[in-house]
């Protein structure tokens, strides 16, 4: 008769075949690779405090003819975790076990910690390295006829906790479409890959001979928008991780989390004054600004490398998390493409999912101009920003840096146009609808055209309508809240965030959802 002895050491040899230390040849492939394992993945991630899911499960029938499956977990780590102290929802796919490839355990692991994160309200993090479907199971229409739950999945968890996704190594097909369900992804360069079809696909399924790297290098799909951060090592993909959830609450309507102090300002706050200059021409770099309105080292770039004339990051003010929204003269003049909306409206949607505050700086000339600006759609898809800011429940901070036209100015909250709850401008603000210059050639150009001196009317005309663009003008109408100096923001933004509601309250009762412009 098997004793309890025998029974219990059934069960610890079971789970001892599952560490690394058991598959030694596997692991040590996988560090020829210059890549962790799954489970060193997790360890870090979380400092050893993770409890497991679904360890002992395996993998399904293999296709006929086919040799028995060997697949410790069934590919896919899952399991809850603490990263500074918080519980998550953690999968991470085993490149060392059929190459991450999901099968029908797996898809139901991987199910099961989207359950646990939308019950228990935690955040839920995806470690993807290979993935896809296991072709080993694959090839049967009784398993593939009912698909999969995990987008179904996915978009319960949308706008209620925060969803991340690492790539770490290989992440064509199904990685790359959960990917594009998450709020935030990082990949690391030269190890990994993003995209529908990997090379042997596409050559399969067209006849071209393309490489990975033309499909989904990690720095060419960072300039398309596809992922949010780009980095050189494992370590900094799980450390953007931790960073990205230190700014965020457990669930869209838990406890902020925020700093304690003392706080440190930024290390360009004592030249914010200066860092615009008044020189509508010359270029600048709205970081330092943002740099010099928040705590010291806490701001934090999201898409760095796409849509380069809108800057979009997570700060702290006073130790509150707050996202800033930014033209960026350095690209473009700060003017505004489809892709500058899009990126600051995906940013504004996530600050208003979790409750951060929105600031919006603005120095824009307009949106772009011209047929190519026409062919993306920018007619339409430019309403995504303001309706992102119309939509959203938490306070907004709009400050009008320097220049701020027509309907730009609009769509990025100026005045009161999308019920700012603080309304500022700067000394070097300079808001109308159209560039002075502009106006008098389009509006004016047959009175300079017709004097004596061409050249000094215009100048004239120039001159004369000029002086009524000034933030002092601007207040006096009461279009703004108050002309303040760049070096006294700081203490307005932190004071209004003291006072003000998480969340505004409801404008529209009973309206089921609202519908994008795209």
């Amino acid at each position: 008769m098997t004793t309890s002895h025998e029974l219990n050491e059934r069960i610890v040899a079971a789970h001892a075949a599952l560490t690394d230390e058991a598959r030694a040849d596997k692991i040590a492939k996988q560090h020829e690779r210059d890549k962790w394992t799954a489970r060193e993945r997790i360890a870090y991630l979380t400092g050893g405090c993770f409890t497991e899911f679904g360890g002992l499960a395996g993998p399904g029938p293999s296709q006929n003819g086919a040799p028995p499956l060997v697949a410790p977990a069934d590919g896919i780590v899952t399991g809850i975790g603490y990263v500074d102290g918080r519980p998550v929802a953690i999968a991470a796919f085993d490149f060392t076990v059929l190459g991450g490839s999901q099968g029908a355990a797996g898809n139901a692991k991987l199910g099961r910690m989207a359950e646990r994160a939308l019950i228990d309200r935690i955040p839920f993090i995806a470690i993807m390295d290979g993935g896809g479907h296991r072709m080993q199971e694959a090839l049967d229409s009784r398993l593939a006829a009912p698909g999969a739950p995990v987008f179904i999945q996915l978009g319960d968890l949308n706008g209620y906790v925060p969803t991340i996704a690492a790539f770490l190594g290989p992440g064509f097909g199904a990685p790359a479409n959960m990917a594009a369900g998450c709020d935030f992804v990082v990949i690391r360069r030269k190890a990994a890959h993003i995209g529908m079809s990997s090379d042997i696909l596409v050559k399969a399924g067209t006849g071209l001979d393309v490489t990975n790297d033309e499909l989904g290098d990690a720095d060419l799909q960072a300039s398309r928008g596809i992922v949010d951060l780009v980095v050189d090592e494992e370590q900094e993909a799980l450390d953007a991780i931790r960073l990205y959830l230190s700014y965020l609450p457990s669930w869209c309507d838990g406890d902020p989390n925020t700093a304690v102090g003392p706080f440190v300002l930024g290390g360009t706050a004592e030249e914010i004054d200066t860092i615009v200059p008044a020189n509508t021409r010359e270029a600048y770099d709205v970081r330092d600004v943002i740099e010099g309105l928040c705590d010291d080292e806490t701001v934090f770039e999201i898409k760095p490398d796409w849509a380069r004339n809108m800057v979009t990051a997570f700060g702290r003010v006073e130790g509150r998390a707050v996202g800033f929204v930014a033209n960026q003269p350095q690209f473009s003049a700060g003017a505004i493409d489809v892709f500058a909306c899009e990126k600051a409206a995906h940013f504004i949607a996530i600050c208003d999912t979790f409750g951060l505050p929105i600031v919006n700086l603005i120095d824009m000339p307009g949106f772009l101009v011209g047929p190519e600006a026409e062919a993306t759609g920018l007619a339409r898809r430019s309403g995504r920003l303001a309706y992102e800011l119309s939509i959203a429940t938490v306070p907004l901070i709009v400050i009008t840096m320097r220049k701020a036209y027509g309907a730009a100015y609009v769509v990025m909250g100026g005045g009161r146009s999308l019920g700012a709850t603080l309304s500022l401008a700067w000394p070097t603000a300079e808001i109308c609808a159209i560039p002075v210059e502009s106006a008098v050639d389009l509006a004016f150009r047959s009175d300079w055209e017709s004097a004596a001196d061409p050249a000094a009317r215009r100048a004239e005309l120039i001159k004369l309508f000029g002086a009524n663009i000034d933030p002092l003008i601007a207040a006096d109408s009461f279009g703004i809240d108050d002309v303040v100096l760049p070096s006294h923001t700081r203490a307005l933004i932190a004071e209004t965030l003291t006072r003000t509601p998480r969340r505004r309250p409801e404008r529209v009762p009973g309206r089921r959802r609202t519908i994008s412009p795209i």
